[in-house]
């Protein structure tokens, strides 16, 4: 192994440095503060659990991307947290375990076993709300919201938002009562979007006519917000439930125009991700530049059910390194450069007591060290402090 060897970073791993660090760490106070305002109480899940209670309810996907270790206390598989969402449920459901909604917020580093396809990265920052105790469609629209606001908070300034409810797939695939490998068929088709495959697939294992002109009608429903009222038409003989999920997609249309009228929205209801997980309604916010969601979310009820508490759920999470990204500039130059010390032992308890002063103000101040070969301008300095008659006083740079 030669020297450079030792020092590389596995796939995948990144360390953040200067300004990048500042801008995360600048965006996550706001973000926590914004979350605040709305009331969301901040919770700090470990970064390992033993590895039954942290895959519970969860499914394959995030056991595949789930790093295991043994706890050397007790021989038991231990999992370091790659999705900090069920970690929450569990506190809902087991720690808190409060009576009506509640509100919850996080930012936590996670760690992945596989690169994500988009990102690239396997150990991301994950930022988040969930909120718990309510089905309504009044915590669904709270969510949209405060995604929405949370990425205006970052610095987006023009957001492309997808909606899509599960529940409409979920009804129909019910209706059909179709075989294991014939319903595994049928949803890659549809999240692939191809019509082909589509209808072939249901007119070898659809019956009824009419609810196969509505699988091979599914797939096409993806577009503007005109989208819903093509669905109603294509749907028209579908469950209640569909019914239901589209007066929620027109609701949360309506709210989010009302509260963001410069968000462009995009209607999909051929997609299934999450399926596995969601139970409602789904979204995921784009900005221009990027080739992925920068927040993904939905409703997940009853994940709290397998810690032994039901509850309805609702939330999104973003990747605090990926959306710091979006204010690309330095921070501003706004420290104080202080000398490295003065000429006389009272000049220099003069000095200390004026550096003290300022920092305790709230004011970055930077004290030179001695023979430093770095100066004012690389430390993000724009003032400096200087000597006047028997005072210390903060002046612009000359």
């Amino acid at each position: 192994m030669t020297i450079a060897d030792r020092w590389l970073l596995p796939d995948g791993m990144d360390e953040v440095l200067p300004p990048q660090a500042t801008r995360m760490e600048t965006l996550r106070r706001a973000l926590l503060d914004l979350y605040y305002r709305w009331g969301y109480d901040l919770v700090m899940p470990p970064p390992v659990e033993f590895l039954d209670s942290l895959l519970t309810g969860t499914g394959t996907d995030l056991d595949l991307q789930t790093f295991k270790l043994t706890d050397q206390l007790t021989g038991r598989l231990m999992g370091a947290s790659a999705d900090v969402t069920p970690q929450v449920a569990r506190m809902d459901a087991h720690s808190l375990k409060r009576q009506g909604p509640a509100r919850l917020c996080y930012c936590s580093h996670v760690l992945r076993a596989k690169a994500d396809q988009h990102q690239g990265g396997r150990s991301p920052v994950q930022v988040g709300v969930e909120l718990f105790g309510h089905a309504g469609l009044e915590a669904d629209l709270e969510i949209l919201r405060l995604a929405l606001s949370s990425l205006t908070t970052a610095g987006a300034s023009e957001i492309h938002l997808a909606l899509g409810h599960i529940g409409i797939y979920r009804a129909l695939v019910q209706l059909a009562n179709l075989q294991e490998d014939a319903r595994r068929a049928l949803f890659e088709a549809i999240e692939r979007k191809s019509p082909s495959e589509v209808r072939t697939l249901v007119a070898m294992h659809v019956a009824d006519a009419g609810l196969a002109e509505m699988f091979s009608a599914l797939v096409n429903l993806h577009g503007g917000e005109e989208t819903i009222e093509a669905a109603r038409g294509a749907l028209v003989d579908a469950p209640a439930e569909v019914v239901e999920a589209l007066d929620q997609l027109q609701s949360l249309c309506q709210g989010v125009k009302r509260d963001y009228p410069d968000v462009t929205l995009y209607i999909d209801l051929a997609d299934l991700r999450g399926y596995q997980y969601h139970t409602g309604m789904m979204f995921a916010a784009y900005v221009p530049g990027y080739g992925q969601a920068l927040a993904k979310g939905g409703r997940y009820d009853d994940t709290g059910r397998a810690f032994g508490r039901a509850r309805p759920a609702t939330g999104f999470s973003m990747d605090l390194k990926l959306l710091a990204t979006l204010v690309e500039q330095a921070p501003q130059a706004d420290g104080i450069w202080a000398p490295t010390m003065a000429t006389s032992e009272t000049e220099a308890q003069q000095l200390n007591a004026a550096i003290a002063h300022l920092r305790n103000a709230g004011e970055r101040v930077v004290q030179a060290l001695p023979d430093q070969q770095t100066g004012p301008a690389e430390h993000r300095c724009n003032r400096q402090l200087v000597r006047l008659g028997d005072d210390w006083q903060v002046s612009p740079l000359t």
